[in-house]
């Protein structure tokens, strides 16, 4: 199991270094601070922890499923805010289109 989270954290940390090189040669919107919090630095945080508490694991059972657990929460919140965030900004483009003549 502690290789799995290792695994799965190793892929997420890879995967949010994509997300930053996409975000920074975007050209259509300059992300402000809020996204670069949401989009790259919390889940970034929470993979490192991850990968962090997956590794350490077979020493520190205990206050590694307490971490893992934790990071599990923060990308919960992470992906309802995004999921959220998304909805908002279609809505508000959708409706920008439809008021124009």
């Amino acid at each position: 199991m502690a290789a799995l989270l290792a695994v799965f954290g190793a892929a997420g940390i890879v995967y949010t270094l994509v997300v930053l090189r996409r975000a920074r040669r975007t050209s259509n919107y300059r992300p402000v601070r809020e996204d670069w919090l949401w989009h790259v630095v919390l889940p970034l945080v929470a993979y490192v922890g991850t990968t962090v508490a997956a590794i350490v694991l077979p020493g520190h059972v205990g206050p590694s499923l307490f971490a893992i657990a934790g990071m599990a929460l923060v990308l919960l919140f992470v992906g309802i805010h995004n999921a959220w965030d998304t909805v908002a900004y279609l809505v508000v483009s959708a409706r920008g289109d439809s008021e124009r003549p």
